[in-house]
């Protein structure tokens, strides 16, 4: 298969020296402090015989946890570093689901499911804790409904502001983020409202956890 590499070149090499050793240990850490995962996974209610597509799939966790809840369905990932890729490659191939998921190298912000995975639309597109990772990140949103079937739904989860913890705990992770540069997007809501506009698409969101995570779902239209 074909890979696109269209992607930012320094970007990739910055996310292969954050993850290159942390990604044997990534998920065992992070499911401690990325919250809400799973429960946008439950809500993205795939249609039998559906597709499924998530940028920044990292090692792959999320593609396989929502494989076991959608049997059915076939599930695409792109991620922009080829470290995390190979984890992601070794966790899928020992789980069995090699034929029904597949992963490839690409920029959340510029990439061609066609080229990539041989689908023109997903049923469902999902980023998870992603969004505060990418530079363009609005684009990424923009990129992440035109690959979304009309009818379709984009699922985000990312870090909120933390409005109803002590102030103390969010300049402390804040910090901690920054070490990984992970940038909590204080306009999520906003850019995701302004990215609906052109195809009428739906937006709900919510802040979960005292706003420590903020969900967003963009429900397209049939018919556009």
């Amino acid at each position: 298969m074909r890979i696109e590499r269209t992607h930012s070149a320094e970007h990739a090499v910055l996310m292969d020296g954050v993850y290159r050793y942390q990604r044997h240990i990534y998920d065992l850490t992070r499911k401690y402090y990325l919250l809400g995962r799973d429960q946008m996974l439950d809500e993205l209610d795939v249609p039998a015989g559906g597709t499924v597509l998530e940028l920044g799939c990292g090692t792959g966790r999320n593609l396989l946890a929502a494989a076991k809840r959608y049997p059915d369905a076939r599930y695409c990932g792109i991620d922009i570093s080829p470290q995390m890729l190979e984890t992601a490659r070794n966790n899928i191939d020992r789980s069995g689901h090699a034929r029904k998921i597949v992963v490839a190298e690409g920029d959340a912000t510029n990439f061609d499911c066609q080229a990539l995975f041989g689908i023109n639309k997903a049923d469902r597109v999902f980023i998870s804790y992603a969004v505060s990772m990418i530079p363009s990140w609005q684009q990424a949103i923009v990129g992440a409904l035109a690959a979304t079937k009309p009818g379709g739904s984009v699922h985000i989860v990312d870090f909120g502001q933390q409005n109803g913890l002590p102030s103390a705990f969010r300049k402390l992770l804040v910090a901690w983020l920054a070490r990984f540069h992970v940038t909590p997007r204080a306009d999520l809501f906003e850019a995701v409202k302004l990215a609906a506009v052109d195809s009428d698409a739906r937006v709900e969101q919510r802040s979960i956890f005292r706003d420590y995570a903020r969900v967003v779902v963009i429900k397209r239209p049939n018919g556009r």
